[in-house]
């Protein structure tokens, strides 16, 4: 089983968020971030030897971790603070493997964390929610699909601080996914970057759902495309089901979102699940050769 979307944070990453005095950083085990509530993490979600049981216990191949965009690291030109995740997450044990993160500003070194043996990078989609926001991204996007590497399109910084604790992950990241989705479509980045493999994850906001409502505007959904993913994290058997419907299985894989989320039965029949579990997570990273199920 491959998961394509998990967060596990290294120490000396710990560490540098609570050096820091500005958003984000950390008070102890507290979080504290620019637009977002205050939040208690728990710190046995980020113990390296329970994660590592819990992956083996879950038959886990390969557990892809990324920087958690909604603290906006992307953005803060703090470059100690992006050195000790790309440091710490290299140095995680199997079956552990990392997502770069890059600055935006000025994102230097890509090439050199892709050949290090990051599986791709992630992009926060708060910068993607525009054609232009995709265009100002060409450089990186070329990158990625010159070396044969997949991009993960994840949540970044929320818009609004409210109380609720749902608020952020229901309504500022679905509606940053839904509108990265359709800004790569209007962009045209498939003519632009015909090679380059995307994953959006939680199922993309259900962006995909509305594609009826594309039609009924005068616009046209077009041919499935098969480098573009979606992942299941935080939605069940009515979310995958119906973004499978418009997709199709291939384009659907596996992402929990742990330790925020976890697994989740998608009703889908056994052929289905090893299918979003294995064969499509593998084309996701590796491209289209897919070995037998349980080799790496």
């Amino acid at each position: 089983m491959i998961d394509v979307h998990q967060h596990l944070w290294p120490e000396a990453f710990v560490q540098r968020l609570r050096a820091r005095r500005e958003p984000p950083y950390l008070d102890g085990w507290t979080l504290h971030t620019a637009t977002e509530a205050p939040y208690d993490v728990d710190p046995a979600a980020h113990e390296i030897g329970k994660r590592v049981a819990l992956e083996q216990d879950a038959g886990t191949t390969i557990a892809a971790i990324s920087l958690s965009s909604p603290l906006g690291i992307e953005e803060i030109g703090d470059a100690e603070l992006l050195a000790a995740w790309h440091d710490g997450a290299a140095e995680f044990p199997e079956p552990f493997r990392a997502w770069a993160s890059v600055d935006l500003r000025e994102p230097a070194g890509l090439k050199d964390l892709l050949d290090k043996g990051f599986l791709g990078l992630q992009l926060p989609a708060h910068v993607l929610m525009t054609p232009s926001g995709w265009e100002a991204q060409a450089a990186v996007l070329q990158t990625l699909e010159q070396l044969n590497k997949p991009i993960l399109v994840h949540p970044g910084t929320a818009a609004t601080a409210e109380s609720a604790c749902w608020w952020a992950p229901v309504v500022d990241y679905t509606t940053q996914l839904q509108a990265a989705w359709w800004a790569w479509h209007a962009y045209g980045g498939r003519r632009t970057h015909p090679k380059l493999r995307l994953c959006f994850v939680a199922a993309a906001g259900l962006a995909p759902v509305h594609h009826e409502r594309l039609t009924a505007r005068g616009g046209r959904l077009g041919t499935i495309d098969p480098n573009l993913y979606v992942d299941t994290s935080s939605y069940g058997p009515q979310g995958i089901d119906a973004v499978a419907r418009v997709l199709g299985i291939d384009q659907v894989v596996h992402g929990t979102d742990r330790p925020y989320a976890d697994s989740t039965d998608l009703r889908q029949g056994d052929a289905a699940t090893a299918v979003i579990r294995h064969d499509n997570p593998h084309r996701l990273l590796f491209g289209a050769t897919t070995p037998e199920r349980g080799v790496q």
